[in-house]
């Protein structure tokens, strides 16, 4: 397995990945609003996309979004996002979901970021256990409510240099 930028016509595949993962998990509902954004998060060229793969499989993928073009918990120069980290159901407990981790980190370290952001739901436990193995902590301060009753939970890390 390897961790590259992903091609432009891997594009639909990855956002047809991050659906699946989120529904296998049952973080998208069929009918959700966010369905659509997962899909074509990046496709625009607002981030860098990550994809692992396997052979020639696609098994997982996540995204990095800088300042000003990433979310609302990105409060300036110097932050990025990670954003729509996913490994396919079937890929799953290979370590796919750390080393999409290490190259995201590694990627904005390369760019000169020096704080890195992500939201996470409260569910999302397995990867806000991921997240703080890799050194993120919590960021009470930056949690966002995008819908009411939804609540995303932020986690940061201050890379290298910082």
């Amino acid at each position: 397995m390897q961790v590259r930028d992903a091609r432009p016509d891997e594009l639909a595949a990855i956002g047809d990945l991050r659906v699946a993962a989120y529904r296998a998990d049952g973080f998208l509902s069929e009918t959700s609003g966010y369905t659509d954004t997962l899909r074509t998060l990046g496709a625009d060229g607002t981030g860098e996309i990550l994809a692992a793969v396997d052979g020639s499989l696609i098994v997982g993928t996540v995204m990095l979004q800088a300042w000003p073009c990433a979310g609302e918990v990105v409060r300036g120069p110097g932050e990025a996002e990670i954003r729509a980290l996913a490994v396919a159901a079937q890929a799953r407990r290979r370590g796919i979901g750390r080393a999409l981790l290490a190259g995201v980190t590694q990627r904005a370290a390369s760019r000169g970021v020096r704080n890195l952001v992500l939201l996470t739901m409260p569910q999302m436990q397995a990867a806000q256990r991921l997240y703080t193995e890799a050194g993120f902590g919590r960021l009470p301060d930056r949690d966002a409510v995008p819908a009411p009753g939804v609540i995303l939970l932020a986690y940061g890390l201050l890379l290298p240099g910082a």
